[in-house]
């Protein structure tokens, strides 16, 4: 019987994507001190993926603790743009804000996830891609503001890809589903040889 697989985050879009796979998961999101771990990482330089990394194995392995025959998935991901680290915005001026931090310029996204069963690490990947946003009119900016309300609120850098988002931008270049969140092919391929989905 294949092992249960639990998802350690409380995004809606890693699990409509897991879902729409085919793949059957039980959702439990894991609080943990992100702010902590991310002013570790930055007082001691080290990159954001390895920083996105250490956060879903955070989450990963605060789940699997209360789960051990399950594999779970830890996943995580930090904007980056320039030298700052974007969190996601507080309100809706905290949006507008980086938004207009973003307008007409190139960031990446820091995108991690890991599979814990045990205690243990079984699997990990780590991506970064890159988009660009057009130089949008303070006219766009509000109409998006307004269309998309409280959604912005859900995603660092204030944006959906999958909605109304990719109008922000010029380009995007990378993994479509990291983008969203998860490297999902990666992930469906480490499943498949564990055996917890058909081959």
């Amino acid at each position: 019987m294949p092992e249960p697989i639990v998802l350690a985050s409380a995004s809606a879009t890693r699990a409509r994507l897991l879902r729409a796979a085919g793949v059957e998961i039980a959702i439990e999101p894991a609080n943990i001190d992100e702010a902590t771990i991310k002013r570790t990482y930055r007082n001691d330089h080290s990159a954001a993926t390895a920083c996105a990394l250490a956060l879903a194995d955070a989450k990963a392995r605060r789940i699997a603790a209360r789960h051990p025959a399950a594999l779970v998935i830890g996943a995580d991901q930090i904007l980056v743009a320039g030298d700052d680290w974007l969190d996601k915005p507080r309100d809706s001026d905290d949006a507008r804000v980086q938004l207009r931090a973003l307008r007409g310029r190139s960031h990446t996204l820091a995108t991690a996830a890991c599979v814990v069963c045990g205690g243990e690490r079984l699997w990990q990947a780590v991506t970064e891609p890159r988009l660009t946003m057009r130089n949008f009119s303070e006219a766009f900016l509000d109409a998006y503001l307004a269309a998309e309300a409280a959604a912005v609120l859900a995603s660092v850098g204030a944006y959906r890809l999958e909605a109304r988002g990719a109008q922000l931008f010029a380009r995007v270049e990378g993994d479509h589903f990291a983008i969203l969140g998860l490297p999902l092919i990666e992930l469906l391929q480490f499943l498949r040889a564990r055996g917890a989905l058909p081959s």
